[in-house]
């Protein structure tokens, strides 16, 4: 049976495993609508992606971007709901009604949309992290379309702030299906739900730390992360079994908390070395447990 797509496999596993997959499609897509197709057609090419980049639900790479995407969602929210909690905290603080400039009012909408998207995917439904990456891109594409006209020159680190949040933003899309956390919240109205809860949260936050009871950034970032991390759950952590996915789950954190404002040059290091016990102690813990060596 032929289908272009599966072109898209290695061949391997295009021999092997072709015909099944091809069979899968047309019973999927008989007399379905373009819609449907579509559907079905991303993902095929999603999973033949996956297979040549090595992140099958087989392969380590796979493994390895489940482990970490509940870690990535989570940095995610928390960057989206610090940046919308000190905008509206420093907006009160101002008492100027032109603080709110178009470039603000466009990034802090991305950020919201950002924020929900990750927040429903924590509950489970990973459709959520494509409007987490939306939001993350439509954020980036804000800045940019204000940065580059203007007669200056552009500064270094202004790749990697656009970049870097939105490859955090990829990784849990990278994660293979069969491999993802199950659904935390399994009703649409409780998604619903902790999707309203989420920007409420951020507000009432912004409005409290905007009365003098917590005016520095380390507390606008750390409230964001303990309730993303609370949202992710034991299970989340329970999955961080070798010190490599600890770091690659750590690393989402420490790229939003620097482009945060959180971490600097000079408290990068000390941060890391702190990950790296934490990922120690991890390793050690683990195989005290199992009663075996714990790879990595």
């Amino acid at each position: 049976m032929s289908l272009p797509l599966l072109r898209l496999y290695p061949a391997g596993f295009r021999r092997e495993f072709g015909d099944e997959i091809a069979e899968a499609y047309h019973d999927a897509t008989r007399e379905a609508g373009p819609l449907t197709r579509l559907r079905e057609g991303c993902d095929i090419a999603a999973h033949a992606l996956r297979m040549r980049l090595g992140l099958g639900s087989a392969q380590r790479g796979g493994r390895l971007f489940a482990a970490v995407a509940p870690f990535a969602l989570a940095a995610t929210a928390s960057y989206a709901a610090s940046n919308l909690a000190s905008t509206i905290a420093d907006w009160r603080l101002s008492n100027n009604p032109e603080y709110l400039d178009p470039l603000t009012y466009a990034t802090s909408a991305g950020y919201l949309v950002a924020l929900v998207g990750a927040v429903v995917a924590l509950c489970g439904r990973y459709t959520g992290a494509l409007w987490a990456l939306a939001g993350t891109a439509g954020t980036a594409l804000s800045v940019l379309v204000t940065v580059l006209p203007a007669d200056r020159p552009v500064p270094w680190q202004l790749p990697a702030f656009l970049l870097l949040p939105m490859l955090s933003v990829l990784l849990p899309l990278a994660c293979p299906p069969d491999l993802r956390p199950s659904r935390r919240i399994r009703s649409a109205a409780g998604v619903a739900a902790v999707a309203l809860w989420a920007p409420l949260a951020v507000l009432l936050f912004a409005l409290i730390d905007a009365r003098g009871l917590g005016l520095f950034v380390h507390w606008r970032y750390a409230v964001p992360v303990v309730a993303a991390l609370a949202l992710a759950g034991r299970s989340a952590l329970a999955g961080l079994r070798t010190m490599g996915q600890f770091a690659l789950a750590a690393a989402p954190f420490m790229i939003t908390a620097f482009f945060g404002g959180v971490l600097a040059q000079d408290t990068a290091l000390p941060a890391l070395a702190v990950i790296g016990g934490a990922a120690l102690g991890v390793r050690l813990w683990r195989g005290r447990d199992s009663g075996t060596p714990t790879s990595t």
